[in-house]
């Protein structure tokens, strides 16, 4: 049997409209992202898109929006402690797991709508 070759091209997370700041601070700002600019056909529906290494982030307007709080991310993150102490000095919430992922520390972060992000130490 052949097997499709998949790899995730991008994961969306959704927002209330009008909060692109916010997500830019938490992005950017907290967890080191890159903002890539949108399509311009794309750039009017509002939102904002974030990449890091080989991991892009879509977050997109949802006007009904409510916050995702099982299904979320899971970032690889290779700098785990220092991100861990940059995110708690800018007043985020860390809930770290004390359940190993594949040997790794991992924790739970919200980002600033509320949805669930998980880091694992790599």
């Amino acid at each position: 049997m052949t097997r499709a070759p998949y790899t995730i091209d991008h994961v969306q997370l959704a927002m209330p409209p009008g909060r692109e700041d916010d997500a830019r601070a938490f992005f950017v700002g907290a967890l080191e992202f890159i903002e890539i600019p949108k399509p311009p056909e794309l750039a009017q529906r509002g939102g904002a898109w974030f990449t890091s290494g080989a991991v892009t982030l879509h977050v997109g307007v949802d006007p009904t929006f409510v916050p995702a709080k099982k299904a979320h991310p899971a970032l690889r993150c290779s700098e785990y402690e220092r991100v861990i102490t940059r995110l708690r000095e800018r007043g985020v919430v860390v809930t770290p797991d004390p359940l190993p992922f594949d040997g790794h520390d991992h924790c739970y972060i919200d980002d600033p709508f509320g949805n669930r992000i998980e880091l694992i130490a790599s």
